[in-house]
């Protein structure tokens, strides 16, 4: 695994695909795994861009205009005159293990490669991308033309993300062929193992998907359990934080924006994964995905730079 910079103190991370609307009970805040991602990295000091595509509707100008606000880079936002912008439904009946129904269809499955998006391809430290913004031939194909379009240095990670039935076997090899990184949870093992022809067991999982693809580190998240992450030199395993969890949606993106951030600052692989757990478990405390929790990163930055 690299990144273009790994000594830069502000590494350049697009997140690819949807940006959304997350609908709760009592409030819509802002959602979708790579908007998230994005989000993420810039609370933990990084330059993030989102790269989407909202409807040019009241949802999408309100979507803009928090994310805006909130200090990320819209640049890369796409408007469509047709579709609407993306929205999630969350149930979370068991908060600490939130499903979602994702409408459709949205403005992010007509997200095109435009000039401006294959510049900051070739510019980008980090590249992350999902399963779910490629249920849409066009966004399919504009993800992939991204990802070909990325430096050899950029640091390309898959969070597979599964979500409904969004998801294909030929989507799922192609994506992993231009990943250095994959990562899904416990629960998506046990769905792509059998679909790839894989051992079901995580460990043995990761080490087959190693062999058999391009990646370079596999990472298995399992919420309260921790992760696992497996390269072929090193296995790092770790336990579960105890938190109290108010909801766990964005927890797993806000650890793929850790261990991105810390990869690109040059930590080890077992210090990153660490850190990345912690801040995945200090997400499962806040309410939503984007939470402004940026004072609280900066002082596990320092405890984590410390050791």
């Amino acid at each position: 695994m690299s990144a273009s910079s790994s000594s830069s103190p502000a590494p350049l991370v697009i997140g690819l695909g949807e940006a959304v609307w997350d609908l709760f009970p009592d409030s819509r805040r802002a959602g979708g795994a790579p908007g998230n991602v994005a989000y993420q990295v810039q609370q933990l000091g990084g330059r993030a861009l989102v790269a989407t595509r909202f409807g040019r509707d009241e949802a999408g100008q309100a979507l803009a205009d928090h994310l805006a606000g909130e200090g990320l880079d819209l640049s890369l936002v796409q408007w469509d005159e047709a579709l609407p912008t993306g929205a999630v439904t969350v149930h979370l009946e068991d908060p600490a293990h939130p499903h979602y129904t994702i409408h459709a269809p949205a403005a992010w499955d007509n997200l095109e490669a435009t000039p401006a998006l294959l510049d900051a391809a070739r510019r980008a430290d980090a590249i992350c991308f999902g399963t779910l913004a490629q249920r849409d031939s066009r966004s399919r194909e504009t993800i992939h033309r991204v990802l070909a379009a990325a430096g050899p240095r950029c640091l390309v990670v898959y969070d597979i993300n599964l979500r409904q039935t969004y998801y294909d076997r030929e989507w799922i090899e192609c994506s992993l062929a231009a990943s250095k990184i994959a990562k899904l949870n416990h629960d998506e093992v046990a769905i792509i193992a059998p679909l790839l022809g894989l051992p079901a067991r995580p460990a043995d999982f990761a080490r087959a998907l190693l062999e058999g693809t391009a990646v370079e580190a596999v990472c298995v998240t399992r919420a309260e359990e921790g992760c696992l992450v497996v390269t072929p030199g090193e296995t790092v395993d770790i336990p579960g934080e105890r938190v109290d969890v108010v909801d766990a949606v964005g927890s797993g993106d806000a650890f793929s924006a850790a261990m991105i951030m810390s990869l690109c600052r040059g930590w080890s692989l077992e210090k990153a994964v660490r850190f990345a757990n912690r801040v995945g478990a200090l997400m499962a405390t806040k309410p939503g995905a984007t939470p402004r929790i940026a004072a609280e990163y900066a002082e596990l930055w320092k405890t984590f730079g410390r050791s």
